[in-house]
């Protein structure tokens, strides 16, 4: 009987085990670390915010299914991996504009549609890019939206002279070194003994949403 298919992307797999990428697994331990440290200074609100709380526990949900992805690597494990990031992606991104508009329903509306429609045409120009071969920066390029979306947070911040401003534009420069260990795992992996750097790519996100967090609790409170 032929061994169960895995999903092999990463230098530190070379079997289909349960341990066979103990560094990547292990190293997702950071998101939730990252929960807890910024958890409290939401938790101790006088009226706690649910969106707010939702989205700080998903990035330990993050955590927990890029561990499972990367021991059990299997699809259903991937989607597990995935689908949590893009849910944070678009839940920070409500609460952003729940906090900068007062909670105006249409402002929201319009934001988030504007939001929505630019995350489509980032993903269609990644795809016609990914076309006809193997993905480029390997796979990285699937999160561009998030870049695009923290570097154009960062320059509205800055313009606007807005305290939040330190740690979006903290969070996209640690995003871009992020991206860049994600992207070289494999060229990496004769150089590193088999490790590569994907495990960087896990303890530096794990940073940038803190500091996304981090930024949203202390200097985007609600407004009473």
């Amino acid at each position: 009987m032929d061994p169960a298919p895995f999903i092999d992307i990463y230098c530190e797999r070379t079997t289909g085990a349960f341990w066979a990428e103990p560094i990547n697994a292990l190293t997702n331990l950071a998101f939730i670390i990252a929960a807890l440290v910024v958890w409290p200074a939401a938790w101790r609100r006088r009226e706690r915010s649910l969106l707010e709380l939702t989205v700080i526990a998903l990035v330990g949900v993050i955590g927990v299914g890029s561990f499972l992805f990367h021991t059990l690597a299997t699809p259903l494990s991937a989607a597990l991996d995935v689908i949590p990031i893009w849910l944070f992606f678009f839940l920070y991104i409500l609460l952003l504009f729940v906090r900068i508009t007062n909670g105006k329903t249409f402002d929201i509306i319009g934001y988030m549609i504007a939001t929505i429609m630019g995350f489509a045409l980032v993903v269609y120009l990644v795809g016609l890019l990914s076309r006809g071969g193997e993905a480029p920066l390997n796979g990285s390029l699937q999160y561009a939206p998030a870049l695009i979306a923290m570097a154009v947070a960062s320059v509205i911040a800055v313009w606007r002279d807005h305290p939040v401003w330190r740690y979006f534009a903290g969070a996209t420069a640690i995003f871009i070194m992020s991206l860049t260990f994600r992207s070289l795992d494999q060229s990496t992996c004769m150089a590193t003994a088999g490790i590569g750097t994907h495990f960087l790519w896990h303890i530096l996100n794990a940073t940038v949403l803190g500091l996304l967090l981090m930024g949203a609790v202390r200097e985007l409170p609600p407004k009473n």
